[in-house]
């Protein structure tokens, strides 16, 4: 599965946002120079995580956007289905009832032993995002670089505090 790179943006736009003082609001301007981004598409990512709740805007000139929840309750896949959607990476199209022997009237998705193997793999997957939260993320990035927290808030709201 290959995901577009508005995740990455968005993953850490969010890991920022979780170091932000409580009340601050980040504007996408501001994020997309930090990271040398296109500022109208960063903004479209972030406006797909307002939608999905992740996030919320603040308008006016110290608008920008903040974490509409605790970063502990903000998972990367909260992140990914809004940015990406939240279809199946495998679609099992049931190309077996064409196959010699093929059944017109089974149910290939559950039955086939390739869409069952697929099927697993994306629980496992959609799982394993599901039990990595923002805070997570955050405070591993802290562990081994424990100036970041620091330089990211300076640079993005510290001209404005």
């Amino acid at each position: 599965m290959k995901m577009g790179q508005g995740v990455e943006w968005g993953l850490h736009s969010c890991v920022n946002m979780s170091w932000t003082p409580a009340g601050e609001a980040v504007s996408s301007a501001r994020l997309a120079e930090f990271y040398k981004l296109p500022a109208a598409y960063l903004n479209k990512q972030l406006q797909a995580l307002v939608r999905a709740g992740i996030l919320s805007s603040v308008s006016g000139p110290r608008g920008g956007f903040s974490l509409a929840r605790r970063p502990e309750k903000i998972s990367v896949l909260d992140v990914v289905l809004a940015i990406e959607g939240n279809e199946d990476a495998f679609r099992c199209e049931g190309i077996l009832r064409d196959a010699p022997g093929g059944d017109m009237d089974a149910d290939y998705a559950r039955t086939c032993l390739i869409s069952q193997a697929m099927r697993h793999a994306e629980v496992t997957w959609r799982t394993e995002l599901s039990r990595q939260s923002i805070a997570g993320i955050a405070q591993s990035i802290e562990r081994r670089f424990p100036e970041a927290r620091g330089n990211t808030v300076k640079q993005l709201v510290g001209a404005r505090s």
